[in-house]
C-alpha cells in the first residue's frame, strides 16, 4: 500500500504566477572570491554562518521545474536567507505593506544540509571527519507555492523555471548542490494541478 504523506503536495503549473518587477537588489559580493572574503570576516565576527535556501516548485507540461533567480547571466541562486522575509523582499510586492494582502509562503520540508569546512567555495552534504568547525551550514527547504501568486523580480535579475532534467547531473552548469535537487525531490510523487 502507497502511503500518501508529503508527496502529496500538489504543484500548479507555471502559467498560474504572475511575474511583475520592482527595484533592483545589488548583490553584496562582485565575485565567488568576495563571497569568501566576506564569509571569512564575518566569521571571525560572529561564528559559522547558517544560511536557508528555499526550492520552489511548479510545473510545465507535467514536469517539474525549480524556479531560480540568474544574476548576471552566470550565476543561478535558489530564493534564500530567513525564509518567509526573505522570499517576500525578493520576490514578494515591492512595498511591504502589501505583504499580509498576498497569500503566504508555506515552509515545507528540509530536503538536504549543506556544509563549508573551509573558506573555499566547496559545500558537502556532510560535515567531513577531520573539521570540527565548519565555516558555514545550509539548509534547504522545499516551498510550497498557493496555486496563483504574484512574483515580483528584481530589475537585475531574472527569474528562470528550470526543468528537472537541466539540472540532473549538470554540476558543470549548476553546481553540486543545485544539480542534487532532482534527487532530493524524487521521494514526491508531485500531483500535478491545472
Amino acid at each position: 500500500m502507497v502511503q500518501e504523506s508529503i508527496n502529496a503536495k500538489a504543484r500548479y503549473p507555471l502559467g498560474n504566477y504572475t511575474f511583475g518587477t520592482k527595484d533592483g537588489q545589488p548583490e553584496e559580493d562582485s565575485s565567488v572570491s568576495a563571497r569568501l572574503k566576506r564569509l571569512e570576516n564575518d566569521y571571525e565576527a560572529h561564528g559559522m554562518r547558517r544560511t536557508v535556501e528555499a526550492v520552489l516548485v511548479v510545473h510545465q507540461h507535467n514536469h517539474p521545474h525549480v524556479l531560480m533567480l540568474q544574476i548576471a547571466n552566470a550565476f543561478f541562486k535558489l530564493q534564500k536567507e530567513g525564509l518567509k522575509k526573505i522570499l517576500n523582499e525578493r520576490l514578494g510586492a515591492a512595498d511591504p505593506a502589501d505583504w499580509p494582502n498576498e497569500p503566504e509562503w508555506e515552509i515545507g520540508e528540509c530536503l538536504s544540509t549543506w556544509w563549508r569546512p573551509n573558506f573555499e567555495p566547496h559545500m558537502y552534504p556532510y560535515v567531513p571527519a577531520h573539521i570540527t568547525k565548519p565555516k558555514e551550514k545550509k539548509m534547504l527547504y522545499l516551498v510550497h507555492l498557493p496555486a496563483n501568486k504574484i512574483l515580483y523580480v528584481p530589475k537585475n535579475m531574472k527569474l528562470l523555471a528550470v526543468p528537472l532534467f537541466d539540472l540532473y547531473d549538470n554540476t558543470t552548469r549548476y553546481g553540486a548542490q543545485l544539480s542534487a535537487i532532482p534527487h532530493l525531490l524524487s521521494r514526491y510523487d508531485f500531483k500535478y494541478e491545472k
